[in-house]
C-alpha cells in the first residue's frame, strides 16, 4: 500500500515538503488545487519534481470547471515530463476553488464529460470539437473566422501516444453516481468516505457494481482513499490535530443534503449538523465553527488519531479491504503548531518505516 502526503500548493513550500517526504520514504506527494487560496499546483508540482527524483507527484485534487480539459491535460503532462513519469492527476467535482467564484460544485453530467474528455487527450487522441461544449456566450466557433484552414478537431500536438507515458486520472469520489463514473473512466477510484471500513467496503462494491452493468472487468479497477489521520501519543491531541481537515472530508458525504453511503444514526446526525454549519471562509481550520461539531466518537470513526501503533493497525485495515494508495490529510491551519510538528514528525519517524 502507497502512501502519499497532502499538502497546500505553494511552490516553495512544496519543494519543502517533497524533500522531506521522499526523505522520510513517502511514496507520493498531492497538492490542494484551489487558486483563491493557494498558488497554482502545477507549478507547485514542477518545482517539487525538480528537487526530487523519486517522490510520486499529483493534484489532490483540481476539478473539472476552472480550467479547460486541454488546458489540465496539457499542464499534467507538462509535469510528467519534467518529473520523468511521476505525475498523477487527481480531480473532483470542486468544493472550495468554486465557492470562491460564487459557485457550487460542478453538475454530475459536465463532471463525467469531462473526466472522460481528459483521458482522451492524456491518451493522445483527438477530441471532436463537439465533445468540448464551448458555449457562443464565450466564443465563436473558428470557422465564423472564414480562414483558409483551421484545425478539424482538438488534439494536444505535443502528447504522443508512443511518447511519453499516459498520466493516470484518479477520481476522488464520495457518492454512487461519481463513484460509478470513476470505476468506469478513471485509472483509480479515491475514496473521499472516511476511514470507516463498513463505508468503504460500500464503494467497493459500489465501483464493482458499476463495472459489471457497463460490461467492464470489475477485478480491474483500482482503489485508493483520502484519510484523515494524525499520529500523535495523546488521543485528545490528535483528535484536535485532525478534527479542522475531517470538517472537509466529512462534509462531502451530505454537502447535497442527503448523506451517501452507510451510516449510523449518531452519525447522520453529526454530518447533518455539518452540512447546515459549515463556514467556507473557515474551510479545513481546526479552529472554524465546524469543527466543535465532531465529537469525540465521530473522530475516531471517520479519522485515525492516536499513537503510531493504533494508526498502523487502522491503516492496516484499510489495506486488508483492497486500499492501494492512502492518501493523508493531517494537522491543518488553525492547530497548535508544535503539536502538529510532533505529529508529522512521528508519522515520518515510525508509521511510514513500519508500513514499508
Amino acid at each position: 500500500m502507497e502512501l502519499w502526503t497532502l499538502t497546500h500548493s505553494h511552490p516553495r513550500n512544496a519543494m519543502t515538503v517533497a524533500q522531506r517526504a521522499e526523505a522520510a520514504g513517502w511514496d507520493g506527494m498531492l497538492v490542494v488545487d484551489s487558486q483563491n487560496l493557494a498558488a497554482d499546483s502545477y507549478v507547485a508540482l514542477a518545482m517539487a519534481a525538480s528537487v526530487t527524483q523519486r517522490l510520486g507527484l499529483g493534484t489532490g485534487v483540481t476539478n473539472c470547471a476552472t480550467r479547460l480539459p486541454a488546458v489540465s491535460a496539457s499542464a499534467a503532462a507538462a509535469v510528467q515530463d519534467v518529473s520523468n513519469g511521476r505525475m498523477v492527476l487527481g480531480i473532483g467535482r470542486g468544493d472550495s476553488a468554486l465557492a470562491h467564484l460564487g459557485r457550487a460544485p460542478a453538475r454530475f453530467a459536465q463532471f463525467e464529460r469531462y473526466v472522460d474528455v481528459l483521458q482522451r487527450y492524456l491518451r493522445g487522441e483527438a477530441v471532436p470539437f463537439s465533445d468540448l461544449r464551448m458555449d457562443d456566450s464565450v466564443a465563436r466557433p473558428v470557422a465564423s473566422l472564414d480562414l483558409a484552414d483551421h484545425p478539424s478537431d482538438s488534439r494536444i500536438r505535443w502528447i504522443k501516444p508512443d511518447g511519453l507515458k499516459k498520466v493516470p486520472v484518479e477520481v476522488a469520489a464520495t457518492g454512487p453516481r461519481v463513484i460509478g463514473m470513476a470505476a468506469r473512466l478513471a485509472d483509480r477510484v479515491m475514496f473521499t468516505l472516511g476511514a470507516v471500513p463498513e463505508r468503504i467496503s460500500w464503494g467497493i462494491e459500489t465501483a464493482r457494481a458499476a463495472r459489471r452493468d457497463a460490461g467492464l472487468d470489475p477485478a480491474e479497477v483500482k482503489f485508493g482513499a483520502y484519510v484523515n489521520l494524525v499520529c500523535h501519543p495523546d488521543r485528545a491531541t490528535a483528535r484536535a490535530l485532525v478534527r479542522g481537515g475531517l470538517t472537509t472530508f466529512a462534509r462531502f458525504s451530505v454537502m447535497h443534503g442527503s448523506v451517501a453511503g452507510p451510516v449510523s444514526d449518531s452519525d447522520r446526525a453529526t454530518m447533518n449538523a455539518l452540512h447546515d454549519g459549515y463556514d467556507m471562509r473557515a474551510h479545513t481550520r481546526a479552529d472554524s465553527p465546524q469543527a466543535g461539531l465532531l465529537d469525540d466518537d465521530f473522530v475516531d470513526r471517520f479519522a485515525i488519531a492516536g499513537p503510531p501503533d493504533y494508526c498502523i493497525e487502522r491503516l492496516r485495515e484499510l489495506e486488508a479491504l483492497g486500499m492501494e494508495r492512502i492518501a493523508i490529510s493531517g494537522p491543518t491551519a488553525g492547530a497548535d503548531v508544535d503539536a502538529a510538528r510532533a505529529a508529522m514528525s512521528l508519522l515520518d519517524a515510525e508509521l511510514i518505516p513500519a508500513l514499508r
